[in-house]
């Protein structure tokens, strides 16, 4: 890992967002209305893993006879915790609306939306399964076949806790490659409104020996979203960890240096 690609990739591990969580007023038990909390929640993580807090602040408020797990609303749209937090802020088009106000509820459980989270173990075995199925599609399951458990459990830790070091002595081993020998293929989600994410087998290289680059993915996938031929204008943004990027970007670079810690490049469609 080279001086800049390290600087490069602790920018994005360091990304947070502002996030101000509020009780759903109905909720409330108690004659005393529970104060807002606020929190700076870090871009790569996962909601059950950093609002431990906002859980214990709220659950004073509600009834201790009438409530079940927590659960997170976004004006009105539960969030679904396996995505990432970045995803999600992404999502939802909040960088407008800092901070990002969320609804804290313990009741209603929305069960045809949301996957329940007991634990964090639920969120381990999530995140670990999708850096699986990552390095799958990049070597064929060679690297993480080759690992130990301890290494495993120190990734999980590193993301966990909030340890780039500790994280990235083992993530590192998952991006590399030879020269000349990119990945297999690209792990990416394209998420676009509602929808289902948007998944296919795409190489970071082309059949004639050019670098497939992220417009060339996006026509490969989603060619609705580019601009028309008599149009320079798209009806559409595409989002990575929070930035707006040029379509001849190649993925191979994307993959290394933008995705998230489960290893996996995922792309925001949003209107523009």
């Amino acid at each position: 890992m080279m001086a800049d690609d390290k600087e490069n990739l602790r920018a994005v591990w360091d990304g947070k967002i502002p996030v101000c969580f509020t009780l759903a007023t109905d909720e409330v038990f108690t004659a005393e209305q529970p104060e807002p909390m606020f929190l700076m929640l870090p871009r790569v993580s996962y909601l059950p893993l950093v609002t431990d807090k906002v859980n214990r602040h709220f659950i004073r408020y509600v009834d201790p006879d009438d409530h079940g797990e927590m659960w997170l609303e976004d004006e009105g749209q539960p969030l679904k915790w396996h995505n990432p937090i970045g995803v999600l802020f992404d999502m939802a088009e909040a960088e407008s609306r800092l901070p990002w106000t969320l609804t804290v509820h313990f009741q209603r459980f929305p069960e045809d939306e949301l996957f329940h989270c007991s634990s964090k173990e639920v969120v381990e075995s999530y995140f670990m399964s999708m850096v699986k199925e990552a390095d799958c599609l990049k070597h064929n399951s060679r690297i993480i076949g080759n690992m130990q458990k301890r290494d495993h459990k120190q990734l999980w830790l590193g993301l966990q806790n909030d340890k780039f070091e500790q994280f990235w002595f083992v993530n590192r081993k998952l991006m590399v490659h030879s020269e000349g020998e990119m990945f297999r293929h690209i792990p990416f989600r394209i998420h676009w409104g509602d929808r289902h994410f948007i998944q296919k087998l795409i190489k970071p290289v082309s059949a004639d020996g050019n670098a497939v680059t992220l417009g060339d993915l996006l026509r490969e996938t989603v060619p609705e979203i580019l601009p028309k031929e008599d149009s320079d204008a798209s009806s559409h943004r595409v989002i990575i960890q929070g930035c707006v990027l040029p379509p001849e970007v190649p993925l191979q670079w994307l993959s290394e240096h933008l995705s998230h810690p489960d290893n996996f490049l995922h792309i925001c469609v949003l209107s523009a």
